[in-house]
């Protein structure tokens, strides 16, 4: 594949580590990056080592801690007063990142958003701004809710009008282990449930990995997206003592459900989505295992059964197929297929 210049918005721990495993990918260049206060542009390819080395320890200044909007503009709720992506000799500060990466996105192949959906129709937003800026090119999420499928098929047509190829739901789950079930789903007629469970290990805690803990806390009884974003950090912390480090989660409301019946694959009802995350240890507290039952053409009822090695970190099952998938969207977007595409939809490109 000829060279693919992309951006990432949000340089929390999605979006750092996006550019890191970027390094080991051929083919890629990542020309632009911003957080809530700074953006970095080169279209000649960033120095990536450097960009990482002037924001580590500012984790806290990227989009992974919170998202807001201010009269129709996307922008970052601000918690501390950390550079970010500013401290980078390669960047410029603003107040105004994502529109400063669409205003000079002609030459950008493609947009890999690292922004956390802490409002439903957030991400949906992001892209409706690019399509209404004329960008033509791959826009890719991680996002992991639901309902937010609805809402950015119900802006299909002016993504397809605007010459944009929507990724979404790109990173592990959703994404790869969505993908494995559409696969695993291959060998029978009719599939009657499919069960993602999923282990997490974050040795670098909940400082490190804010956006990712907090989309997840939501999930927990008691807790839902709008209470989850107003946590304080003081306050999230404490949930995580509170489980000792290691929290469990059960009937997640995580987008595969959905992907997967747009795919045809089994009712979104059939979907269940849980797992374990450990804040305070890298190894993972349980594997991750897709399950998907059916019965096959002869009648016969089985099971087809993946798993992710524990050795594989989050990272590596997250951003390696975010950026599998974003290769995959620039293939179909430079074939003229434009619209809304989900993980069960293609297959990330190695």
């Amino acid at each position: 594949m000829d060279e693919i210049t992309f951006a990432v918005l949000g340089t929390g721990g999605i979006g750092r580590r996006t550019l890191e495993v970027s390094k080991d990918k051929d083919a890629l260049v990542p020309v632009a990056a911003c957080d809530r206060n700074g953006i970095a542009v080169d279209h000649g390819g960033l120095d990536v080592d450097e960009l990482l080395d002037a924001t580590e320890g500012n984790i806290a200044s990227g989009p992974d801690d919170g998202a807001v909007t201010d009269g129709g503009t996307a922008a970052v709720k601000q918690r501390g007063e950390d550079a970010g992506v500013a401290a980078s000799a390669q960047a410029e500060p603003t107040e105004t990142p994502i529109e400063d990466i669409i205003a000079d996105s002609d030459a950008i192949d493609a947009v890999l958003i690292a922004l956390p959906n802490l409002e439903h129709d957030f991400i949906p937003r992001v892209g409706e701004q690019f399509a209404k800026a004329g960008y033509e090119g791959v826009l890719v999420d991680v996002l992991k809710r639901s309902r937010v499928i609805g809402m950015l098929d119900d802006r299909a047509d002016e993504f397809e009008e605007s010459g944009i190829t929507f990724v979404c739901g790109a990173g592990a789950t959703p994404g790869f282990l969505t993908g494995a079930a559409a696969l695993a789903a291959q060998s029978f007629v009719e599939v009657e449930e499919v069960e993602i469970w999923w282990g997490v290990g974050l040795k670098s805690g909940y400082e490190d990995n804010r956006g990712t803990v907090r989309e997840d806390i939501a999930h927990l009884d008691g807790y839902d997206i709008e209470t989850a974003r107003d946590l304080s950090d003081e306050e999230i912390e404490a949930i995580v003592d509170e489980h000792d480090g290691i929290i469990e989660f059960e009937d997640m409301e995580h987008a595969d459900d959905v992907l997967l019946e747009r795919a045809g694959i089994c009712d979104a009802d059939d979907v269940s989505v849980g797992g374990i995350l450990d804040v305070r240890s890298d190894e993972k507290p349980t594997t991750t295992t897709v399950s998907v039952t059916g019965r096959t053409f002869d009648g016969e009822r089985g099971t087809n059964t993946f798993q992710l090695d524990d050795d594989t970190s989050m990272a590596a099952n997250v951003n390696g197929p975010a950026l599998g998938y974003l290769k995959a969207g620039v293939r179909r977007n430079r074939a003229g297929e434009y619209g809304v595409f989900g993980p069960a939809d293609l297959l990330p490109e190695f």
